[in-house]
């Protein structure tokens, strides 16, 4: 065990200390003319305040929850999901701070060379995309070592404990699984927070910004008269760098969790016929099981930490071309280099271990499969392909056409990633049943350190584009922020596409642990199945199927309602600015941007915990009322229809998006013709779906299989009216 966690702890190591440097090196660049770091400033004051107001309300809720735990379980469960959410807690944190220090630094930079200036928005991603790696290989290292006894093979074993002194109450479990399955729940409880209220500010905001400032007023994007234009801005990094830090990190750390969790149940069944058949695929038995114990259960960590340096080398590379042309090329071939070298790094360390390849193979599929989503995703979101650009073309006939054709292209588009995603299933679980699916989930993130890094850049371009245009710059230099924008889009997809392939290999493998978690004491521990044609409980799992694909549309709808009732007071309040005070148009008064930002984030903070609560009462309610059986049909119910509405929802919103600003690049009339008209009302369609909905329902799905996880020994095998 030592030298595993050693290993991974170094890594983790250097990626902090990477993430430090490149804030600081962030930081020491030049920010601009006074104009440009006032907007700066208002920027980085209007993100700090939001992501406090939320960390207040994200504190008390994590703190009652742990205390909750505490009585159930064990102080170290409720100490592992404290540490779980601190850390999700200080990525988001980090990349906002990152981020908002780097936009006008990219801004002024580009005003010398584009190289430069991609450099710097690198950078600030990359302290983002090295943390989130960095503090989720790091916590869960010290949660492992702190807790060891509970991971010693000599006594790990299904304890026993009776819940508040009630005879008959008493609940089994795993310690070690349930500590590490806390440690991810807390993650994954603030990634979901983080998430919807950044998502519900950022596309409040935009939605507002454009409604107003495009169409009913007809001045350009990130104008400073627009009262709402720093509230997007500051949306940019609340939603997009903070929301998503906590996001791939919640993602990284439940893909490993279930790795880790799925061998700890096997090693506890191992007696059993049927899990000695699943042992005997990664080239052990029994006995060997026993003695490489270490080995069986901790690899993926040493996975990666493989793929924490692979990160770091492919940020380096990307920083040190020189190259001033084909900059998204720069880019792509860092995120190959990663991956490559991730593969080298996973298969060096298969071949230290006693198991045989098979962990090797399920990585390797993780990773093509990922890649392949991620190219499905480009192509059916980028105006390089034909669905943005016939898109964009029927604009011309107006907003209906438009949307109506961007649901078209986002609901055809989850055709070829399901079946990429299905085969891919189907082919790791013939390697090595569910333990080689999750490892497959593993595969797609073990090198998130780059893939957040190229993801948080795409919010800075885009922060330094508004600020070139609100600091009155050359034209030059927005014509720059705009192209390093745009490359940002690409990337984005790429990492949308990942998000979501892995977080269905993760959902299903948390799944698969709840299943054995489920499944009784040390003896009675099998291969789980749900018995869906069983007269005694097939009804009981077919009900919990119909009301998890339900509650996926639910959780949408509250998130979408929050959404555009935020942006209905922002456009009162954006309008009322210019009735009642017209020399806002008129360019000779500054109109309230601090107003706006607050409107912005009270509804953010106001309306995530309806939603966030929604995940975590559901399996709590289904489990307690109807039994495992349901809740096990509710988790693979919701599963289905989440990965169903995360591609529709993030492909639609994202064709949209590309398809308007195709037409603004001077195809099809250009900026304020009728199309753009047109391809400005779908955008703010798509908004809420791809940068609200759509990544909030990967979160979904892993929370509420964690939680099932975490007190699946607290649910009745039956509902009361079915006992005897």
């Amino acid at each position: 065990m030592g030298i595993i966690l050693g290993v991974a702890g170094l890594a983790a190591v250097a990626a902090l200390l990477w993430a430090a440097y490149a804030t600081y090196s962030t930081a020491r660049k030049d920010p601009g003319n006074p104009r440009m770091r006032e907007i700066q400033g208002y920027i980085r004051e209007g993100a700090w305040a939001f992501m406090l107001a939320e960390a207040k309300v994200m504190g008390i809720t994590i703190l009652i929850l742990g205390g909750i735990l505490w009585a159930l379980f064990y102080v170290e469960v409720a100490l592992a999901f404290w540490i779980g959410a601190g850390l999700s807690m200080a990525a988001g944190f980090i990349g906002m701070n990152a981020a908002t220090l780097a936009n006008a630094r990219t801004t002024q930079a580009v005003r010398g060379s584009m190289k430069k200036g991609l450099n710097i928005a690198f950078t600030g991603g990359s302290a983002m995309g090295m943390a989130v790696a960095g503090l989720a290989v790091a916590g869960l290292v010290f949660v492992i070592w702190l807790f060891r006894g509970e991971f010693d093979p000599g006594i790990l074993y299904i304890h026993t404990k009776r819940i508040f002194g009630i005879p008959g109450a008493e609940v089994n479990f795993i310690k070690g699984a349930l500590i590490v399955s806390a440690y991810s729940a807390g993650a994954s409880l603030v990634a979901l927070f983080d998430r919807v209220g950044g998502g519900i500010y950022t596309k409040a905001a935009d939605m507002a910004a454009d409604l107003v400032g495009k169409v009913e007023l007809k001045i350009p994007e990130d104008d400073p008269r627009n009262p709402a234009t720093i509230a997007d801005n500051v949306g940019d990094n609340v939603g997009d760098v903070g929301g998503l830090g906590a996001d791939l990190l919640e993602s990284f750390v439940g893909a490993v969790i279930s790795a880790i969790v799925i061998a700890l149940y096997v090693y506890v069944g191992r007696a059993n016929s049927d899990i000695q058949d699943l042992v005997a695929r990664f080239g052990l038995d029994a006995t060997r099981l026993e003695q490489n114990f270490y080995w069986f259960a901790l690899l993926p960590i040493l996975y990666v930490a493989g793929g924490i340096v692979a990160s770091l080398l492919a940020v380096a590379y990307i920083r040190l071309t020189p190259r001033e042309k084909n900059m998204q090329g720069i880019l792509m071939n860092g995120f190959r280099l990663a991956a490559l070298l991730t593969a080298g790094f996973a298969a060096l360390c298969t071949w230290l271990s006693p198991l045989n390849f098979i962990p090797f193979y399920s990585v390797l599929l993780g990773i093509v499969s990922g890649v392949l989503v991620g190219f499905i995703s480009e192509y059916y979101t980028s105006a390089r392909f034909k669905p943005t650009r016939e898109l964009a073309r029927m604009y011309q006939s107006g907003p209906a056409v438009g949307v109506t054709e961007g649901m078209a292209v986002g609901m055809m588009s989850t055709l070829w990633i399901c079946l990429v995603l299905a085969i891919s299933t189907v082919l790791a679980y013939q390697m090595g049943g569910l333990l080689a699916v999750a490892y497959a989930g593993l595969g797609m993130l073990t090198f998130v350190g780059i893939m957040v890094s190229m993801d948080s850049y795409g919010p800075i371009g885009d922060n330094a584009a508004g600020i070139a245009t609100m600091a009155k710059l050359e034209p030059s230099v927005r014509a720059k922020t705009d192209e390093l924008d745009s490359i940002g889009n690409t990337t984005a997809a790429i990492g949308k596409g990942f998000a979501i392939g892995s977080a269905a290999f993760a959902a299903l493998g948390l799944i698969a642990a709840y299943l054995w978690s489920a499944a009784g004491r040390a003896d009675e521990v099998h291969v789980p199945n749900v018995p869906i044609i069983s007269p005694e409980v097939g009804g009981l799992v077919v009900a919990g199927l119909v009301v998890g694909a339900m509650v996926t549309y639910v959780f949408s709808a509250l998130l979408i309602r929050a959404v555009s009732r935020t942006a209905d007071v922002m456009v009162q309040e954006i309008r009322r600015q210019f009735r009642e005070n017209p020399k806002i148009m008129a360019g000779q008064a500054s109109p309230d941007y601090r107003r706006c930002i607050t409107i912005t984030a009270h509804g953010g903070v106001k309306r995530m915990v309806l939603p966030s609560l929604l995940a975590l009462i559901m399996p709590l309610f289904v489990g307690l009322m109807f039994g495992r059986y349901t809740l096990a049909g509710f988790l693979l119910g919701a599963l289905l229809s989440a990965i169903m509405l995360a591609i529709y929802c993030g492909n639609a919103g994202g064709a949209m998006d590309n398809a308007k600003k195709h037409v603004e690049e001077g195809h099809f009339g250009g900026k304020g013709s009728e199309a753009h008209a047109a391809g400005v009302v779908a955008d703010t369609v798509g908004d809420p779906l791809k940068d609200t909905v759509g990544p909030s329902l990967d979160i979904l799905i892993k929370l509420m299989s964690v939680v099932s996880l975490l007190f699946a020994s607290l649910f009745p095998v039956l509902p009361f009216f079915l006992r005897k």
